[in-house]
C-alpha cells in the first residue's frame, strides 16, 4: 500500500517551525514592515515600511520545514490544503497583532504571505484619509466602493469608515469578508461579521440572507463575480448602503469592471443602475515618503449629476476630466491631484510624485506651475452643474 505523504498525526506537531515564524513575524512588527513572505528552499523575507522585499538574516528554509509548517499552522484544516493548494485563514499573533494568511503550493513546495492586521483600527487621522470620505458614512444609500492593487490599503480604509459609523451613528451593520480581517466592537452600531467558509458559504448566499436581516450598511469584502456585483447593486437600490472592494487601479476602470462583468444585453441596464446608486470610488496607491513609510495617494470620485450623465451615456473616458474639474465644489481629486497635493506638502519626493502619476508629463508640468486650466473654470462649471436639472446638465465634449 502506498503511503499518503501528506498524512501526520496532529498528538505528534511539536511547532517549531511556527515558532520560528513567529520570530521573524515580531521582527517585522518591530520595524514597520507589512508582509512576511516565507517560501519553501528559499530565504524568508519581509516588505518593508518602504514597501520593498528584504531578506531577513539567516539561511534557507527547507522544504520539508515549510510542509511542517503548514501542517503546524492549519492543523485539521491541512487536508482542505491539500486537496484546494491554496487557503486564506486569521493567525492571531498577540493581542495587539493578527495575520491574514495566504499559504499556497508552488513548484518548490509549499508558501505563505502574512500580512499584519493591527488590532487598533485606524481612525480617519490616524491614516491621514482626507475629509471628503467622512462624507460617504452619512450616507442613507448607494454604493461606496474601494479599489487598487493587492497590498494598497482598501481593508484599512473600510475599516476606518466603518468605525467612523460605529462611533457616530446607531445602524446595523453587516459585513461579509474572506476573512475576517479586522475586528469591530459594538459601539453606537449592532456589527455583525461573517466570514466566508467559516459563518456562510459564498459572499453571493450571505448577501441575499443580509437582505432579510434589517441592515442599514453592508459590506462586502470582494465583488468577485457577476452575481455578488448585481446583489450588491440590488441592496443598494433598495436603500441600504454598501461599501465594497475591487482589484482595480482608478475610477474609469471601475466602472468598467462592474459593467463589463454582464453579457451586452444587459450592459445598459447595469449602466443605469450604477450610474443612479454610485455615491462614490476611492482608488489608492501607497507611494514611499520622504520620512521613510509609505502615504496613500487617493483618486475620489464623488456622485454627482454630471459623474451620473457620463456613466449613464458610456463617456467613461471624460470621467478623470470631471473628477480633476469637480475637485474645489465636491472636493473629488484625480490621482494626480492628490500627488500634486502630496509633493507640495513636503510629503513625498518629486520622483515619487512622477513614478505613481497617471501622466507624469502632465503631473511634471503642474509641478513647474503650469495648471492646466483646472480650477477657476473648474469651480463655474461645477457650481452650474448644480444649477441645472438632470436633463440639462452641461456636455463635457
Amino acid at each position: 500500500m502506498i503511503e499518503d505523504p501528506y498524512a501526520f498525526d496532529i498528538n505528534k506537531l511539536t511547532y517549531e517551525q511556527i515558532n520560528k515564524i513567529r520570530a521573524y513575524l515580531k521582527t517585522m512588527i518591530d520595524n514597520g514592515g507589512s508582509d512576511l513572505h516565507v517560501k519553501a528552499n528559499s530565504a524568508i523575507r519581509m516588505r518593508n515600511k518602504e514597501g520593498d522585499i528584504v531578506a531577513f538574516s539567516g539561511g534557507i528554509f527547507e522544504k520539508e520545514d515549510a510542509m511542517t509548517l503548514a501542517k503546524e499552522l492549519l492543523r485539521t484544516r491541512f487536508p482542505e490544503f491539500v486537496k484546494n493548494k491554496e487557503i486564506d485563514l486569521v493567525y492571531p499573533f498577540d493581542e495587539t497583532s493578527r495575520f491574514r494568511v495566504n499559504m499556497f503550493f508552488q513548484m518548490d513546495g509549499v508558501s505563505a504571505v502574512f500580512r499584519v492586521i493591527p488590532m487598533k483600527i485606524p481612525t480617519f487621522e490616524d491614516y491621514n484619509l482626507p475629509e471628503v470620505l467622512r462624507s460617504f458614512t452619512t450616507k442613507k444609500s448607494g454604493i461606496v466602493l474601494v479599489t487598487g492593487a493587492t497590498g494598497s490599503g482598501k481593508s484599512t480604509t473600510l475599516a476606518s469608515i466603518i468605525d467612523e459609523i460605529n462611533k457616530t451613528q446607531r445602524k446595523h451593520i453587516i459585513t461579509i469578508e474572506d476573512p475576517i480581517e479586522f475586528v469591530h466592537k459594538d459601539n453606537k452600531c449592532i456589527i455583525n461579521q461573517r466570514s466566508v467558509g467559516q459563518d456562510t458559504l459564498s459572499f453571493s448566499a450571505a448577501l441575499k440572507s443580509a437582505l432579510r436581516e434589517d441592515p442599514d450598511i453592508i459590506l462586502v469584502g470582494e465583488m468577485r463575480d457577476r452575481e455578488s456585483i448585481n446583489l450588491a447593486l440590488h441592496a443598494a437600490d433598495t436603500g441600504h448602503l454598501v461599501f465594497s472592494t475591487l482589484h482595480t487601479i482608478d475610477a474609469k476602470e471601475t466602472i468598467n469592471r462592474v459593467i463589463s462583468q454582464f453579457p451586452p444585453d444587459e450592459q445598459n441596464r447595469v449602466r443605469a443602475s450604477l450610474s443612479s446608486v454610485l455615491q462614490g470610488i476611492v482608488s489608492q496607491r501607497l507611494v514611499k515618503t520622504i520620512e521613510g513609510g509609505r502615504r496613500a495617494a487617493m483618486e475620489i470620485l464623488v456622485h454627482n449629476a454630471t459623474i451620473e450623465k457620463l456613466i449613464l451615456e458610456n463617456r467613461d473616458h471624460e470621467i478623470r476630466d470631471a473628477i480633476e474639474q469637480g475637485k474645489s465644489h465636491y472636493k473629488s481629486q484625480s490621482f494626480d491631484q492628490s500627488l500634486l497635493d502630496l509633493y507640495n506638502d513636503g510629503i513625498i519626493s518629486r520622483e515619487q510624485a512622477k513614478e505613481n502619476a497617471t501622466s507624469a508629463a502632465d503631473l511634471e508640468l503642474k509641478m513647474n506651475g503650469f495648471n492646466s486650466g483646472i480650477g477657476s473654470e473648474s469651480d463655474t462649471l461645477a457650481k452650474s452643474a448644480t444649477q441645472e436639472k438632470d436633463e440639462d446638465i452641461f456636455d463635457l465634449k
